[in-house]
């Protein structure tokens, strides 16, 4: 569940980078949350016979940052260890990396002695030359968007699952209140051995299982343009499609992944996310790319909301932040970001608020930011479920052929 500060705090980190014929951007955000729990991982060019392979994860932890930072350093190496990787069984090997993982950090002093009781969720992405391998464990997402629009997406692993509260069961356990034994909000992690102590049980078969569901989609030079991984913070407050129309709208106007992906958490934190946020933006050689036409009415667009703000405070004089907003809101005003609505250019309308109204300076307050949510977004039946595609299949069904470029250190992917 956790506690919350009396404002957020906004300062990001960030990261980018490129290799392989992709681009990168990170951006995670403290927010509300009194600690930062998330944790990242985002590397293009493995070595070791995978210089052209590329790893991207999220981390959103809790009860703790233990699990979560030791996940996005130790996650990759041993997924890469496992026989099955080495033997080209690339899902197995996923599979079998997270199981690993989670039985060797039991041996932790902290977590074995039950200091540290934290957990983590994970999302991952191995990219080959061929494929994209997406592993999700627990309630992070991964959504890929081709030809603008999303065609893939990982399941939330959430207690209320049909599958999940039945082994949940099982196990001795129960869910209330959509939580494992009305305390926590996720059925799959790593970490979390509290929830993980049932004897004679597999650790596939305990309250919290740290198994991951593995797909493998086909990469489509002509038409794959971005991969999005990023925390619940993120997926929340907007949906695949919105976070997919967002990015690709923000695409059209910068190369700037950095830019892309602050832009989201500070659009997620104005629409009312209170968790810590954490996005990584992968994009393929087909995203979208910064067009004189996007631009132009991106100006035309701050150029009319600077008009109807000067416009309401010639009416009504300096006042307070919210009103202006809620003013902004009353109003039709066309061509806002997809997916992101007037939440997207919320600093904008701070930055004019400040300008033309000094003495209103103060009341831009932390809790202002969610006022205006659109709560009708958390009954849409979009909202967490998975896409489909027939260029995805589950790792139940990867070819047994699938080959790995290990095998003899010669890359055929």
């Amino acid at each position: 569940m956790g506690t919350f500060l009396d404002k957020p705090k906004t300062e990001k980190h960030n990261e980018h980078g490129c290799g392989n014929g992709l681009r990168f951007g990170v951006s995670s955000m403290q927010g509300w949350r009194v600690e930062m729990e998330d944790a990242h991982c985002a590397i293009t060019g493995l070595g070791e016979g995978l210089d052209d392979w590329s790893f991207f994860a999220v981390f959103d932890g809790h009860a703790g940052a233990g699990v979560s930072a030791h996940c996005a350093k130790h996650l990759l190496e041993c997924i890469v260890a496992t026989e099955e990787f080495q033997q080209s069984a690339v899902a197995d090997g996923i599979r079998s990396g997270f199981l690993h993982l989670d039985d060797r950090m039991r041996e932790l002093p902290k977590l074995a002695s039950g200091e540290d009781k934290s957990g983590s969720t994970a999302v991952c992405a191995l990219v080959s030359p061929r494929h994209v391998y997406v592993a999700n464990c627990g309630d992070s997402r991964a959504v890929f968007c081709r030809n603008g629009a999303p065609v893939f997406a990982t399941c939330d692993h959430k207690p209320v699952l049909p599958a999940e509260k039945e082994r949940i069961q099982q196990a001795g356990g129960s869910v209330m209140i959509q939580r494992i034994n009305g305390s926590l909000a996720v059925s799959r992690a790593l970490g979390d051995y509290d929830y993980k102590n049932v004897k004679g049980l597999g650790p596939c078969e305990q309250l919290v299982s740290p198994e991951p569901e593995v797909s493998v989609i086909n990469r489509v030079a002509a038409s794959d343009e971005f991969l999005v991984l990023a925390c619940d913070g993120v997926w929340d407050v907007m949906s695949n499609e919105a976070v997919c129309d967002y990015i690709g709208s923000r695409l059209a106007l910068t190369t700037d992944l950095e830019a892309i992906t602050n832009d989201v958490i500070d659009t997620c934190l104005y629409k009312g996310s209170q968790d810590n946020m954490s996005i990584v933006l992968v994009a393929f050689p087909a995203a979208p790319t910064p067009s004189p036409e996007a631009i132009q009415r991106e100006k035309e667009l701050e150029a009319c909301i600077e008009r109807r703000i000067t416009d309401i405070i010639s009416e009504k004089g300096e006042i307070d932040f919210t009103e202006l907003v809620q003013r902004l809101y009353d109003e039709d005003i066309p061509n806002l970001p997809p997916g992101g609505g007037l939440h997207a250019k919320r600093n904008l309308i701070q930055t004019l608020h400040k300008r033309m109204c000094p003495s209103k300076e103060d009341t831009v307050e932390p809790s202002s930011v969610s006022r205006f949510v659109d709560w009708s977004f958390f009954a849409r039946p979009d909202n967490g479920a998975c896409l489909s595609s027939s260029s995805s299949t589950s790792s139940s069904s990867v070819e047994s052929d699938e080959k790995c470029p290990l095998e003899g250190r010669v890359p055929d992917d």
